[in-house]
């Protein structure tokens, strides 16, 4: 692969990011795309109307596309090696712990990631660029640039640096997402929670399920290869939400 390095205009602190990720990029218009909010991307393209096809074209979706893979890939490796007595259920709860939204929005807060983004002015103006979600997108799409631009070994560098802290203080798993979310609503005097499987499909080698959870008044998707993976991360996309209404 060339190895030829290329171009671009970037945002004057990007280059800031670079040393705090320790990697610098061959192709910057990597960086510079996974730093695009949605909302930069449109506006860059004078408001136009645009088909589906093309709507984010020019953002970082695509970039956290690719880095929510990559995260999920090298911590998986990183967990298997550093409890080798472990089995499925104990993993899953932590590995779905350390990619979950709440810690990617804290490791992109240390990274100051917020400073490096670039949003739409109306966007800026009411802050979108330090929300949860948009900085914890924005890390998964940086993560992406990297694997794209070096290869895992870069981006393994840079997970298991910034990531070190929390996977240390896991001094035992954290409860299993489903497990959570019937004692969060138990402890309300609330209803538990009720799943429902509303789609099946892939081959039978590589199905993929979705599972919805509705409990609190609020509701939680879950997509994965078995029933059981999908409930979990509908529970914990649920209990997310709904702690989340609680600190809101």
């Amino acid at each position: 692969m060339s190895r030829e390095r290329t171009t671009v205009d970037l945002h004057p602190a990007a280059q800031a990011l670079q040393q705090r990720l320790g990697y610098q990029f061959v192709k910057p218009a990597l960086l510079h795309e996974a730093l695009t909010h949605r909302s930069a991307a449109y506006q860059n393209a004078g408001g136009r109307r645009r088909s589906q096809k093309t709507k984010g074209a020019g953002s970082n979706e695509r970039l956290e596309f690719m880095g929510d893979r990559v995260l999920g890939l090298l911590m998986a490796e990183w967990l298997l090696e550093r409890y080798p007595d472990e089995q499925e259920g104990a993993l899953g709860s932590r590995l779905a712990h350390l990619v979950s939204r709440n810690t990617l929005a804290d490791i992109a807060e240390r990274f100051e990631l917020a400073d490096y983004l670039t949003v739409a002015a109306h966007e800026a103006r009411v802050g979108v660029q330090a929300t949860a979600s948009v900085v914890a997108d924005a890390l998964e799409a940086v993560l992406g640039a990297v694997f794209l631009d070096g290869g895992l070994d870069p981006a393994r560098e840079i997970v298991r640096q910034a990531w070190k802290p929390m996977l240390d203080a896991q001094a035992r798993p954290p409860k299993d997402p489903k497990t959570a979310l019937q004692e969060w609503v138990l402890a309300r005097g609330q209803v538990l929670p009720v799943y429902e499987t509303i789609g099946a499909d892939g081959p039978s080698h590589a199905p993929l399920f979705v599972v919805e959870v509705r409990a609190g008044g609020h509701s939680g998707e879950g997509r994965a290869g078995s029933k059981r993976a999908a409930e979990s991360a509908a529970a914990a996309s649920l209990l997310e939400k709904l702690e989340g209404t609680r600190h809101g």
